[in-house]
């Protein structure tokens, strides 16, 4: 957003907003895009990340089959917070590193979290986070695991994807989970055959890659993964089409069955509808399966059947989205941090501390914030990776442009509040320089990024 229509959000009564520092943790795309525009309008800006990259999903969450696309959103990031009025804090996370009253007593002019949605949402099934990481994995870390253990230094969890795994979910995410499942398993098992094929060519369909040298699942001794959703096919969230009338909803639901039917094709899971998990199956100490409801739709909404069928698995995978983590000292509305009002982005009982972005929203994944609508051709219903592409370009800027909004109402929190005295601003700076020599980060952006930039598969390949 150019400078000039910033300007129009508010009557900038204080003419030197280099007396005002603002605190954003967070600095991925709701992050920077906050970052950016304040600090054009010549605020002090000081940007928190827990990662030592400030990407967020776009590295972490984004699966790396869309490596073009990942690395023109973080050209884009970077191209924000690389500003003489931003000092950027890699490493720092709020509620481990650093404590959020403590953050309060600095002294800041504001704060800002677009910390995002992180935390997997539990499986609503008593007991069955004590098999986390054994037989059980959320989608967050899975995500993390595939998009980074090609690297020599990855140091994280350590996943096996196992022919015949059940997948709990039923968004574009899920679809995410289940190609993952099917790429590490095709692969391998094409692997122990003698056949190389990379991530990327499965990607584009693994019943391609199969039928290029005439096999099928069953001469690999595959039976593929399974999704379980507890709607139907039509009512997955796979399009932002609206469907606000009775006819816009059957063109969105025919839509939603078509994606499902091509991602079917082309990777060969299965899906098994209107099933909830309702408990878990355990053997000898081990997960070994779960114990679905059958669920039926009645004038639009979810029932509940008196009908239960077992369905055991090597490994369950939920993906059934994501929420915000707790912050001790802000109140939640659910799982989503608490605002003051509808139109505002303040968080409930403080004047200057603001939430943007899936802080707000509750909604992690990356497909599933997108805002905009439109209509989906044939074409791109039959190519859903392009689909995809332009669904995150598209909620990108549909972010960005949320944030702009966001922004007027804490540029003007910011004017009416006192400047900060000199001592003040020393403090904070010499605090958050303190926090930048713990992570080792000398203050030059863009040879940070060079040196702690992940080393890429496509590169490897």
């Amino acid at each position: 957003m150019p400078f000039i229509n910033l300007l129009t959000f508010t009557t900038m009564n204080i003419k030197d907003h280099g007396h005002h520092f603002i605190a954003i943790f967070g600095g991925a795309v709701a992050g920077a895009e906050a970052a950016l525009l304040l600090s054009q309008l010549g605020f002090k800006i000081v940007v928190f990340d827990q990662g030592l990259l400030p990407y967020g999903k776009i590295e972490d969450g984004l699966p790396k089959w869309h490596a073009k696309l990942r690395d023109k959103e973080e050209r884009n990031i970077d191209q924000k917070l690389n500003h003489p009025n931003i000092m950027f804090v890699p490493g720092v996370k709020l509620g481990r590193d650093i404590h959020f009253r403590e953050v309060l007593n600095w002294g800041f002019s504001a704060v800002i979290l677009a910390t995002g949605a992180w935390k997997d949402r539990p499986l609503p099934i008593e007991g069955i986070d004590v098999y986390n990481d054994k037989n059980l994995i959320y989608q967050n870390n899975l995500l993390k695991w595939f998009n980074h253990k090609h690297e020599p230094d990855y140091d994280g969890p350590q996943y096996e994807m196992k022919d015949g795994t059940i997948v709990i979910g039923g968004g574009l995410a899920s679809l995410d989970v289940v190609k993952i499942v099917m790429i590490e398993t095709v692969q391998k098992a094409l692997k122990d055959r003698g056949i190389e094929v990379d991530m990327f060519k499965l990607d584009h369909g693994i019943s391609k890659v199969l039928e290029s040298h005439g096999l099928t699942l069953r001469d690999l001794n595959l039976k593929s993964c399974t999704l379980y959703y507890r709607r139907r096919a039509q009512d997955m969230p796979l399009t932002p089409m609206p469907t606000d009338t009775p006819e816009k909803l059957q063109k969105a639901q025919t839509v939603r069955q078509k994606i499902l039917e091509n991602f079917l094709k082309k990777y060969l899971f299965s899906f098994e509808a209107c099933s909830a998990p309702y408990d878990k199956i355990v053997e000898n100490g081990a997960l070994t399966g779960i114990r679905f409801q059958r669920t039926k739709i009645a004038d639009g909404k979810l029932a509940y059947l008196d009908e239960y069928f077992d369905a055991h698995a090597p490994l369950i995978i939920s993906s059934i989205g994501s929420i915000p983590e707790k912050i001790e000292g802000i109140s939640r509305d659910g799982a989503v941090f608490k605002i003051k009002d509808p139109k505002s982005c303040r968080i409930d009982g403080f004047n200057n501390v603001f939430a943007i972005g899936n802080a707000v929203t509750g909604k992690g994944n990356i497909n599933e914030s997108i805002k905009h609508s439109r209509e989906v051709s044939g074409e791109i219903i039959e190519n859903i990776l392009d689909r995809q592409q332009e669904d995150y370009e598209n909620w990108h800027r549909s972010t960005a442009t949320k944030v702009q909004k966001d922004i007027s109402e804490i540029v003007h929190a910011v004017e009416h509040a006192q400047s900060l005295s000199d001592d003040i601003k020393d403090s904070i700076i010499a605090k958050v320089k303190k926090f930048q020599k713990k992570s080792g980060y000398t203050g030059d952006y863009e040879a940070w990024i060079k040196d702690h930039l992940p080393v890429r598969l496509e590169d490897l390949l």
